[in-house]
């Protein structure tokens, strides 16, 4: 008898796991089979006095357990293929599932091709991995489902995720620079206080002359550096990881969020990011079938910002008593007036979905924009920063040898 652990999924579809006895890997399926237990994995355990494979744990430890936006496009782009070509979705999943790199990524479809295996819908597999498949993604394949065009469903889902992934990628393009910038300053803070300054301060001990101002507090500031480095070091990573688990409680992340809208420079292009997330996902969903109230609860889970998501709801609501969309988008704040115009226009002709597409190109057109001048406007910030850095070195490190200079000449 050998002792395995498995993992399944029972009669109702929860996830079920457990360590057992049995003769071999097959017959605990037949067990487990017998008992109404969808095996997903088995594997044997190394029983006590057996040698265990210390690389194999740590590996497992190590493994990523995520899936990229890259491997979701790539796997969407596939489904799309193998659906239109007629290929059965169990075996298009399989498929991919054994061709697939990523091996957390292969056991999430392993597990996606058991259940639809044991009679399950593919929306329905897909919500038992959250981390994987979003709101969006799970709600677009349930109507391509319903509808019978899942392999549009897939298309459209590669087409959005792509839209995420250049977003992404222009931010990391236009913040690259000012972040650079900034470690670099924080770096020179950190040598010149601990350093630079202690150096200096043991010449101009050594005058035994009244320091001005700026130098006495340059010396000071360099003191506490030197004798507090590990009480600032702690209350930094303090305040970092405080701060982050702040953001992770639903209070906090609302709040977060509100505040990045409020951020100078920086502020009007997340917004803009958020809104131009909405109208594209809103016309892909609708324009799909989805109904109008759904479409609003899945995109205020979805936008990526809290704040506008409760605007968003707070939509659903006034369209639930009955006002019209544009009422209820003009009470939001979140859309300018020509926006409300063109959504007005759209609700009136029935063809909102085509307006709410250019109403995303409207906003991408702008968040490409702001994102070529964010570097642009926040590089006088930075220049003004260093400017303010170095004058007072200057003034600190060079005044005193100005003034003593001068009274050494007066002396003379």
């Amino acid at each position: 008898m050998s002792l395995f652990r498995y993992t399944g999924r029972d009669a109702q579809g929860g996830k079920v796991s457990g360590s057992r006895e049995s003769t071999s890997a097959d017959s605990l399926a037949s067990e487990l089979l017998a008992e109404k237990i969808i095996p997903l994995q088995i594997e044997e355990q190394a029983v006590q006095g057996e040698s265990v494979d210390v690389m194999a744990l740590i590996t497992e430890a190590l493994r990523s357990k995520k899936v990229e936006l890259e491997e979701l496009i790539i796997f969407c782009r596939q489904m799309y293929s193998l659906s239109k070509a007629g290929v059965p979705i169990i075996r298009a999943i399989g498929g991919l599932a054994e061709s697939h790199r990523n091996q957390f990524f292969r056991e999430v479809l392993f597990e996606v091709r058991s259940d639809l295996e044991s009679g399950m819908s593919m929306a329905v597999s897909l919500n038992a991995h959250p981390k994987v498949f979003n709101t969006l993604f799970i709600s677009m394949v349930s109507v391509g489902e319903n509808t019978g065009q899942l392999d549009q469903a897939f298309k459209q889902l590669s087409g959005y995720l792509e839209m995420e992934r250049e977003t992404r990628k222009r931010i990391k393009q236009a913040t690259r620079y000012p972040l650079f910038v900034m470690s670099a300053m924080a770096v020179a803070l950190v040598v010149i206080n601990m350093f630079v300054i202690p150096a200096f301060s043991k010449v101009f001990e050594q005058f035994r002359a009244e320091l001005p101002l700026p130098t006495r507090i340059l010396i000071g500031t360099s003191q506490f550096f030197q004798d507090y480095w590990w009480l600032m070091l702690i209350v930094f990573v303090g305040a970092i990881f405080g701060f982050l688990r702040w953001k992770k409680t639903d209070a906090g992340a609302l709040k977060w969020d509100q505040i990045k809208l409020r951020l100078p420079i920086v502020g009007g292009v997340f917004e803009r990011i958020a809104l131009a997330r909405f109208t594209r996902t809103f016309a892909m969903m609708y324009r799909a079938g989805v109904p109008l109230l759904q479409t609003l609860s899945i995109n205020s889970a979805t936008v990526g910002n809290r704040y506008i998501g409760q605007a968003i709801l707070s939509m659903r609501e006034g369209v639930e008593r009955g006002e019209a969309l544009t009422n209820t988008a003009s009470a939001s704040g979140l859309f300018t007036p020509l926006v409300l115009q063109m959504i007005a226009v759209g609700e009136e002709t029935g063809a909102l979905d085509d307006l709410f597409v250019e109403v995303a190109d409207f906003y991408e057109e702008e968040v490409d924009y702001d994102l070529k001048q964010l570097a642009d406007a926040i590089e006088p910030i930075l220049i003004v920063a260093m400017g303010i850095l170095v004058l007072i070195l200057a003034l600190g490190v060079f005044l005193p040898m100005w003034e003593l200079s001068s009274a050494a000449k007066g002396g003379g």
